[in-house]
């Protein structure tokens, strides 16, 4: 491409969306690069999640969100997204990933399989969803653990463990329950976390209390076989039958492709890219962060709906050091 842009944004999630927006409104040539399908990352979300925010918190572009309940759904969040993207003419390649970014002067060159793109500056708002947190335990790898949970009819009629006590695994947990499974929750801590979605919680917590549910808090799942698992609890290694498990360990964001880039990263676990707050550049010129990635290992910090801004933050950035 000879074209020089003005932006490439890695990532075509919402935030990166949001970035394509701003960088049209301010009149600035751009092209959104997603390594997989329109906002990945949703796409790949369980199919029966409801937004703990509600719909308005996570528009963008100001473009009205309407949802037939205050807090929407994975199908009207996908379609809504799909719906700027299509109407806006957002100039979006999809499942074209970044593998390089090159400097070349005081610009950029960005190399996927399927081109070569020139910009002056770059914006990386990769998201954290491509990358479990692993337990590093005997038999993670087996085809019957995933990290990933999609939808409940699967695990009808089979023993099933969850890891984690967040929202992903009290989901799964009721969700499977209900179609049917018989459901352990294996708890680090000493209970269900105060994160979880204030209408779920006390469902699950009922379900723990009456039995319905088993749950070993103060535990850690220690080796995974093809029918059983075990159990580090305070009393002890317990071993139980077990068909599935599902590990809601929790994800990262991609810190090899960030340092790849040149962005620093903290030295401590947190491994929080280093950015400017106010204008939202990294330490390396002309390249910036928004969304998710910029929390590191705190992926639950940003979220849609206070990361937003970064979009309107960057182009604001960019067209001043444009004048």
């Amino acid at each position: 491409m000879d074209q020089i842009l003005d932006i490439v944004v890695i990532g075509g999630g919402p935030i990166g969306l949001a970035c394509g927006l701003e960088a049209k409104k301010a009149g600035l040539s751009y092209l959104i690069l997603e390594k997989g399908v329109l906002v990945n990352s949703l796409y790949h979300y369980p199919a029966n999640m409801t937004f703990f925010s509600t719909s308005e918190r996570i528009e963008i572009g100001e473009v009205p969100f309407v949802s037939n309940n205050a807090k929407p759904t994975r199908a009207e969040a996908l379609e809504y997204y799909r719906r700027i993207a299509v109407s806006n003419h957002l100039n979006i390649h999809l499942q074209e990933p970044v593998e390089q970014l090159i400097p070349a002067g005081d610009q950029y060159e960005v190399l996927t399989p399927k081109g070569r793109y020139k910009a002056r500056h770059v914006i990386i708002a990769t998201g954290f969803y491509d990358i479990p947190n692993l337990m590093h335990i005997p038999g993670e790898e087996l085809p019957k653990l995933t990290h990933y949970y999609k939808e409940p009819h699967f695990y009808a009629m089979q023993k099933v463990v969850v890891v984690g006590a967040n929202n992903s695994a009290v989901d799964a947990a009721l969700e499977t329950w209900r179609k049917g499974a018989e459901v352990t929750m294996v708890i680090q801590g000493d209970g269900i976390g105060k994160r979880v979605k204030y209408w779920v919680k006390p469902d699950i917590e009922n379900r723990i209390a009456e039995g319905t549910i088993k749950a070993y808090t103060h535990s850690r799942l220690a080796a995974v076989r093809e029918k059983e698992v075990d159990i580090q609890t305070p009393e002890g290694i317990i071993t139980i039958p077990n068909d599935y498990v599902l590990a809601m360990t929790g994800y990262q964001p991609n810190f090899e492709f960030l340092e790849n880039m040149g962005i620093e990263l903290s030295a401590d676990a947190k491994r929080c890219p280093v950015y400017n707050s106010e204008t939202m550049e990294s330490n390396k010129k002309n390249i910036y962060l928004a969304g998710v990635v910029c929390g590191g290992m705190d992926t639950h910090i940003w979220f849609i709906e206070n990361s937003r801004e970064h979009a309107r933050k960057i182009v604001a950035h960019i067209v001043r050091a444009m004048c």
